[in-house]
């Protein structure tokens, strides 16, 4: 299971640690401090700017007959695409949980 997470642990840095804990690596409730969710979302958007930058990169040195493989440049084009639409859904489920807070009554 470890092995189909690894790309996407790139992108969300933790993951394999949440989908799969294991003893030595649950955290304990007086380390959930550590694992700030501001800091979260800012290690997200960083990796899903650099996988985009890569692809551009790649990209870029196909176009100038650089020795990269075609193959190369559509796999990291697509990486580059799903790591945004994750962040556009986690982005989406979000503000849908922030209009339903809002929404609630007291």
């Amino acid at each position: 299971m470890s092995d189909t997470l690894v790309p996407i642990n790139r992108v969300i840095p933790g993951l394999l640690e949440i989908a799969n804990p294991s003893k030595e690596g649950m955290a304990k409730p007086e380390d959930k401090s550590s694992a700030d969710f501001t800091e979260l979302l800012s290690n997200l958007v960083k990796n899903v700017n650099e996988v985009q930058h890569e692809s551009a990169e790649l990209q870029q040195a196909f176009l100038n007959g650089e020795p990269v493989e075609l193959h190369q440049v559509m796999v990291k084009a697509e990486e580059a695409g799903l790591a945004m639409e994750l962040l556009l859904e986690i982005r989406n489920k979000l503000v849908n949980a922030y209009s339903d807070l809002i929404r609630m009554p007291l």
